[in-house]
């Protein structure tokens, strides 16, 4: 039991790394707040986010994208966090709730989620990046921080802001983006940042077609406040206004100390369904890069009370992550299984991910795929055969191999589906002519809930 001393030491410690004061309920000073980006359609993630933001998307059977940045922020002593929702907002706004799992359930700060809102002067949505900062910066205001950190909602990765924002000092910086090397044949997808022997920014460049260097802007940065005010004030009118097309060119060409925070850590940008299975596949390497089990920096989510896993006698289970509530009864290789899964007697999971609440029914086999929640997969399905073959859907989401299914989609019994499809929906034997989904095609129905 924690005694008044314990409890007063906590917030103590807390009140002095955020640099706390309030006078009523007004808040008078907060040394750095973080807004966090989580508005995000994810429309390379095809039918995983039809109808949910892609920051609420699952990830590693447990969590959900979101909680990586979260848990960094309260890791790092950042107590005050503005959430920028506004594509299907709902799960998300379920999810983080008042913050009580990340211990951002505060009277002074907290977390707050900023959706756009009506004006005197009219609604607007969130059309950029920067235009979203942009849009709330009476809550900024509100806290008169001196630094303020900008975050992506669809990034997984562990990284301690209060180092960062050091790093800033140190080098009496005007904004600080983090950077990190990444293959050079992969550097027009990205901001490249030409540096000099201090690490001080010489050149930006916003996906260049012939990248001149390979460190890459990671999409976080922290900015002295008066300089971040200024920036979005003054291209406010730019249509879309972005960080990394408006905002950090007018800071560069205003000749503001503007430095790169190389980091060397794990970080992967799960936006892409290649991306986001691969990530979830390195997670139950024997030995992950990315280890969620470090007791000196853990993740934290939204856990609803659920009974333990049910293991059957008969079922195998070989390098893979089972969650809370699942019960096996077939096989399962090489896989991420997330909470209150059902595998069916004779069924086979391998190479694949199945989130939350999902059936896989007796017999089926399911082959390197991604299966939302909520999906059922009737008695005898196989998922994945056949050969690779382009998506006619849309070849640039769907490239990847995988068969990608919606949430609450069911599939029938007894229908073979080929790789790179899709399905979402309530599908029904006659969608699928001679019982077969070739490779390459699709079934999107419209609706998709049971």
């Amino acid at each position: 039991m924690l005694n008044l001393f314990t409890i007063y030491k906590k917030y103590a410690i807390i009140g002095a790394i955020t640099n706390t004061t309030s006078r009523g309920d007004s808040v008078v000073k907060k040394e750095m707040i973080a807004m966090l980006l989580a508005g995000g359609q994810g429309s390379r993630l095809g039918v995983l986010t039809q109808k949910v933001a892609k920051p609420a998307v699952s990830f590693g059977g447990k969590y959900r994208i979101i909680d990586f940045p979260l848990s960094n922020c309260i890791n790092s002593g950042v107590d005050t966090v503005g959430v920028l929702t506004q594509y299907q907002p709902l799960r998300l706004n379920a999810h983080i709730g008042i913050g009580i799992p990340w211990d951002l359930d505060r009277n002074v700060g907290g977390v707050t989620i900023l959706p756009p809102y009506e004006r005197s002067k009219g609604s607007d949505w969130y059309t950029g990046t920067a235009n979203a900062i942009y849009q709330n910066l009476e809550f900024m205001e509100s806290y008169n921080p001196d630094y303020v950190l900008i975050l992506s909602g669809d990034h997984i990765y562990k990284m301690d802001y209060e180092v960062m924002l050091e790093y800033h000092k140190a080098n009496n910086a005007d904004v600080t983006i983090a950077a990190m090397p990444v293959p050079i044949e992969e550097a027009s997808r990205f901001g490249i940042l030409i540096t000099d022997d201090n690490n001080r920014i010489t050149e930006f460049e916003e996906k260049p077609a012939h990248p001149r260097s390979n460190l890459a802007s990671m999409g976080i940065y922290i900015f002295s406040w008066p300089v971040l005010k200024e920036a979005l004030v003054k291209m406010s009118e730019e249509p879309g206004c972005d960080f990394g097309k408006h905002i950090i060119p007018y800071c560069h060409g205003k000749g503001e100390r503007i430095f790169a925070y190389e980091y060397n850590g794990y970080w992967k940008d799960v936006g892409t369904l290649g991306s986001y299975w691969e990530a979830n596949m390195e997670l139950i390497d024997i030995i992950p890069e990315f280890n969620l089990y470090e007791e000196y920096w853990k993740i934290y989510t939204k856990s609803d009370i659920i009974p333990p896993q049910y293991i059957s006698p008969d079922s195998v289970i070989e390098r893979s992550i089972i969650g809370e509530g699942s019960e096996i009864y077939g096989h399962v290789y090489n896989s991420v299984i997330g909470a209150g899964v059902v595998i069916g007697d004779g069924a086979v999971v391998r190479d694949s991910i199945v989130m939350q609440g999902s059936v896989i029914c007796k017999g089926a086999v399911v082959e390197k795929a991604i299966i939302a929640e909520d999906v059922k997969v009737g008695d005898n399905a196989h998922l994945g055969v056949g050969e690779y073959a382009p998506s006619k859907y849309d070849p640039k989401v769907y490239q990847f191999d995988l068969v990608t299914v919606g949430e609450h989609t069911v599939i029938p019994e007894n229908v073979q589906i080929g790789k790179n499809t899709a399905i979402s929906g309530v599908t029904v034997p006659e969608d699928y002519p001679d019982g077969v989904l070739a490779s390459g095609d699709y079934i999107i129905k419209a609706g998709g809930i049971r």
